[in-house]
């Protein structure tokens, strides 16, 4: 994923000077980065560990 052409988003909830994670999702893969160091390391996931981290967290196995 190239970073600077990413599109991040962070939740309606976070208020504007809140710190929160932010995401980017483009086509085939997920990326996860904390909003108080943008330029710092993300988190990159392909579709299907993405999927199976969504379907765990939403059975309660996390």
């Amino acid at each position: 994923m190239e970073v600077s052409l990413a599109h991040w988003r962070k939740s309606s909830y976070s208020r504007v000077n809140n710190y929160c994670v932010e995401c980017s999702v483009s086509p085939g893969v997920t990326a996860l980065r904390d909003s108080k160091h943008p330029d710092a390391a993300m988190l990159a996931f392909s579709s299907t560990e993405w999927s199976a981290f969504i379907r765990s967290a939403c059975s309660g196995e996390l």
